[in-house]
């Protein structure tokens, strides 16, 4: 078993996925941010997903209304529960990342 340096292995490793993912994909970045975000609906993926992934979606260029697009275009698949819960689980990530920022700011002051 190797040993790591990192202080965020997990969160590299996620990168490390993500990166492979585009390069075996055939799709371009923010599709697969798209298809990514619509399968975290149907997977009843938790806060911490969606943070992870909108950060990548956000610096694919998507902005919420893509995010909007996608939950209005799998809402009839997955259902109207799964799209509310994921509407909430999206708020609260985005809640704590707004945090974060607004800690960080503080510190920098």
């Amino acid at each position: 078993m190797s040993e790591t340096t990192s202080e965020t292995p997990i969160v590299d490793l996620l990168a490390s996925m993500t990166a492979d993912s585009l390069d075996a994909s055939s799709l371009d970045e923010q599709a697969l941010m798209l298809v990514r975000l619509a399968a975290l609906v149907a997977s009843g993926a938790p806060s911490a997903s969606y943070a992870l992934n909108l950060a990548a979606a956000g610096e694919a260029g998507l902005d919420a209304e893509d995010v909007r697009g996608v939950l209005a275009a799998i809402a009839p698949i997955v259902g109207t529960s799964r799209v509310v819960a994921a509407t909430g689980r999206i708020v609260l990530a985005l809640g704590v990342a707004i945090e974060v920022i607004a800690e960080e700011l503080e510190d920098e002051a």
